[in-house]
């Protein structure tokens, strides 16, 4: 009841501020993972193989970082509310682009400018949030904004259950333009950060000697975001495909689990998040991996739509469970004067580090006749283990307050 107390209490601009980040980053994931539906029916209309389109996925992750480290830049200069109006226009656009691919390569070069845009997206998104609302709230909050990544790959289930059978692959990334819709929200009913503001007119720090001063978090967040990546795209981005290829599930059964898949992630963001409050940040992340190794079984060897149903909800609950508690852990990690640019390059270089995840995937799967389940198996295993041990010898801050922290570094 408290947690209910405290959300209602918020301003109209801080509970714009959650939608809108947490939309955007719906949005994002939304048209990334319209791209993991359509891996077998791109391949067929370009006469190639899904090793050869999965390059499109590795693209659009090594893309990222550069897209983080632009777009963080200017938010931090400019302020994090204009630049993600213009970062939501530009990854709408390279997503609808996409449609009109006239050959593989294009293709690629359109993935690699969404992925480029993308890359923006989520630092400046999450910066603006945690800068805006309590201290308390960050915990919950940062739950809901990263189930906004699970929430889109849900939407993107959906199109595909509903549309792909009618309207192919090119029109499913015609359906990419509607994140662009989000910025009226923006433009409306957001305010500028409040930390942003503090720091308004005072000199501006060098980014890159703040990294260079800051190396050893750097360090730490980039390793740890490399796994934590592999742990979410190594579980889902291959998902669709051991569905259609293993199992040989149609359109609408592989949209329903994936789905399901989703719902399980959304559940997991959300409750670790609160549980963070409570526990702290590392043990949350901790115990959320050590939850997916006994799941592992149920979600990659087992071969009926119920079981592996139940698998796929249970495995995401702890995928994401561990991802809810990303977006607030980094925040609070980050010096306060970067803020916009320093969480969001750490997450994409991870994902950088991590970017052939699915090319990997896929040749361990074709290596072994085809066996997508124990691809999956291996690196969502792995990671868990590998983000759980890396996060125990990690640090932790809470109840940074932002504004005096922005205010103080400029």
């Amino acid at each position: 009841m408290t947690l209910i107390a405290d959300l209602k209490a918020l301003s109209k601009p801080q509970r714009a501020a959650i939608w809108a980040s947490y939309l955007g980053w719906t949005l994002d994931a939304f048209d990334f993972f319209l791209m993991v539906f359509m891996l077998s029916a791109i391949a067929t209309e370009f006469g190639t193989d899904i090793k050869a389109v999965s390059v499109a996925i590795f693209l659009t992750l090594a893309a990222r970082p550069f897209g983080a480290l632009f777009f963080g830049l200017l938010a931090d200069k400019f302020g994090r509310r204009p630049i993600l109006m213009i970062d939501v226009t530009l990854f709408s656009l390279f997503s609808f682009a996409s449609a009109f691919a006239p050959s593989l390569v294009a293709l690629l070069i359109l993935r690699t400018l969404f992925g480029f845009a993308m890359g923006g997206e989520w630092g400046i998104g999450a910066s603006l949030v945690m800068e805006t609302i309590p201290a308390k709230l960050r915990g919950p909050v940062s739950g809901l904004l990263q189930s906004g990544y699970p929430s889109g790959y849900f939407l993107a289930s959906l199109v595909y259950f509903l549309l792909f059978d009618l309207i192919g692959w090119r029109g499913m990334f015609m359906v990419g333009i509607a994140p662009a819709i989000l910025v009226l929200l923006i433009r409306m009913h957001v305010e500028e950060s409040p930390a942003f503001e503090a720091s308004r007119g005072k000199p501006r720090v060098n980014a890159f000697a703040e990294l260079a001063r800051h190396w050893k978090i750097a360090l730490y967040m980039i390793v740890l975001m490399a796994a934590f990546n592999a742990f979410s795209h190594g579980t889902q981005d291959l998902y669709p495909t051991f569905l259609q290829q293993q199992h040989h599930f149609d359109t609408r059964l592989t949209g329903t689990l994936t789905a399901i898949m989703n719902v399980g992630a959304i559940v997991g963001g959300i409750g670790f998040g609160i549980w963070s409050e409570t526990i702290g940040r590392r043990r949350a992340i901790i115990y959320a991996c050590l939850l997916a190794l006994p799941v592992l079984p149920l979600w990659a060897f087992t071969a009926t739509p119920l079981l592996l149903g139940a698998g796929a909800f249970l495995m995401q609950v702890a995928v994401q469970g561990a991802w809810g508690i990303v977006p607030v852990h980094l925040n609070e990690l980050s010096p306060g004067a970067v803020r916009a640019m320093f969480p969001g390059v750490a997450y994409q270089l991870g994902n950088l580090i991590m970017s052939r995840n699915a090319v990997f995937q896929a040749d361990i799967a074709d290596s072994h006749g085809g066996d997508y389940g124990l691809a999956l198996a291996l690196f969502g295993g792995a990671m868990a283990v590998l983000i759980a041990v890396w996060t125990a010898f990690g640090p932790e801050r809470t109840d940074v307050d932002f504004t005096a922290e922005a205010a103080r570094e400029g």
